[in-house]
């Protein structure tokens, strides 16, 4: 499945680091920008929700959640949001069927781990419609994160 701009995002329902279940729907009449990121802890995935984390405030003025998602457990997800006092929710996709639905999935990835969560990012608008995508094939890469806000802009 290739998934692409236009698409209608898939849905799911993952537990976030207090075990609470939340939805795609529950962002329904709100822009979101979805993440998926490898393994908490790791340099890249650090700086990468460190920077969201700084600038939370420019997603919200650009009326836009933001939710991160990787295969780690919800108990380690946890301890990294405490670390790094991330202020948006962060996603476990455990079993990797999330990660799987938005083509976001390393089948191998690096020290022999099979099943990793691809950096990626996406921008979901209010009506569920996919309306940026970028799946990274190098982990050591970024997201373009000046075109997933001028996507953002483009919706308001």
């Amino acid at each position: 499945m290739n998934i692409k701009v236009g698409d209608k995002a898939p849905s799911f329902t993952l537990r976030a680091t207090d075990k609470s279940e939340i939805s795609l729907t529950d962002y329904s009449g709100k822009n979101l920008v979805l993440l998926f990121f490898p393994l908490a802890f790791t340099g890249v995935c650090t700086k990468e929700l460190c920077g969201i984390r700084d600038q939370l405030g420019d997603y919200n003025d650009l009326n836009a959640e933001v939710v991160a998602i990787s295969v780690d457990s919800l108990f380690t997800l946890e301890k990294f949001k405490e670390e790094q006092k991330y202020n948006f929710p962060l996603l476990s996709d455990f079993n990797k069927d999330v990660s799987k639905a938005y083509d976001s999935l390393y089948e191998d990835f690096v020290l022999d781990m099979k099943g990793v969560s691809k950096r990626s990012a996406f921008v979901i608008d209010k009506e569920g419609t996919i309306k940026y995508v970028e799946i990274l094939d190098n982990a050591g890469e970024m997201p373009n994160f000046a075109a997933v806000k001028a996507t953002l802009s483009s919706l308001s």
